[in-house]
């Protein structure tokens, strides 16, 4: 028992070193975001799990069993696009084996990813939108803060992540800009609405210094009780109140308010590319989940205009 015990562990400490290696390879070749590296390290974890559960090893694994996890995976109910990140993990984790020379061929190769169907985006209205940004109480530091960060949210488009990790230095409001660093550390600088500007003002006026803890020193932006950068989970949570006190019936989440965003910019008159540049797409391919927004509108435009509309 005493050497199966040590055997396993063995194993397990080569396991993780293999994919220290190869998250480590992602970071400095991609520089993809901390939450994409842990989901890709969960997904080697998981596999190597059933692998050595079944005698196999994570380096070795054969294109049979990796056909059999993915079916088991089906089986239990895992989406189409839950499956196709696993694949595409496996995919990188294994060409980075042949490519170090610890494998001769990517057992992946033949494996087709699921077809997924790209749902529509779902995006609060105008009207909920207004009563959302209204909700927040003013009264309170809290109050201002939140409502500076729906209407920053709304007014520039941001992630959700990019949102609760503002520092002040990513702020110009003397330009009405903000300057952000996105997925794969790429920068891009946006315009922030002069809604927007006026409540991050009042709230840099007042709020933020009675959120400050003298303890804790940090430049984030938007801050918790704590004196620390609000967490996205607080926020989501912030926002769940804000829309039941609004009356707003439809559950949306942070990421709505992006599409939100999106959404009203082209129902405005906005174009593709320039919603693309905004969001920070890297391919117009992801912004083009939008074009039904676009058609939707010529459509209007066609039928109170054209003659024959």
């Amino acid at each position: 028992m005493l050497c199966l015990f040590f055997c396993v562990t063995g194993t397990d400490n080569i396991v993780e070193r293999e994919i220290d290696r190869f998250i480590d390879q992602l970071w400095a070749e991609k520089g993809l975001a901390e939450l994409t590296l842990r989901a890709y390290r969960q997904d080697l974890q998981q596999f190597s799990r059933w692998l050595g559960q079944r005698g196999g090893h994570l380096a070795a694994a054969r294109q049979s069993q990796i056909q059999e996890y993915l079916g088991e995976r089906f089986d239990s109910g895992a989406s189409a696009r839950s499956s196709a990140r696993l694949l595409s993990t496996l995919k990188q984790y294994y060409q980075h084996l042949v490519r170090r020379g610890d494998r001769q061929e990517n057992p992946t190769a033949l494996i087709s990813a699921p077809k997924i169907h790209r749902s529509l985006p779902q995006a609060p209205g105008e009207g909920d939108i207004e009563k959302l940004l209204a909700a927040p109480g003013l009264q309170t530091p809290f109050g201002l803060r939140d409502r500076a960060m729906l209407e920053t949210m709304y007014g520039s488009g941001l992630r959700v992540s990019e949102l609760v990790g503002l520092q002040l230095g990513q702020i110009n409001t003397n330009l009405g800009l903000v300057r952000l660093v996105g997925k794969g550390s790429k920068e891009r600088v946006v315009p922030v609405g002069e809604e927007a500007q006026y409540w991050i003002g009042r709230y840099l006026a007042s709020a933020r210094a009675e959120l400050v803890r003298p303890q804790v020193l940090t430049d984030a932006l938007f801050l918790s009780s704590r004196g620390r950068a609000i967490t996205r989970q607080a926020f989501w949570q912030n926002i769940k109140k804000h829309l039941l006190a609004a009356g707003v019936k439809t559950a949306y989440s942070p990421h709505s308010l992006r599409h939100a965003f999106a959404t009203h910019l082209l129902n405005h008159g906005a174009d593709l590319r320039t919603v693309q540049m905004l969001l920070g797409h890297s391919s117009l391919s992801t912004t083009q989940i939008y074009t039904h927004v676009a058609q939707a509108r010529l459509q209007a435009i066609h039928a109170e205009h054209h003659p024959r509309g």
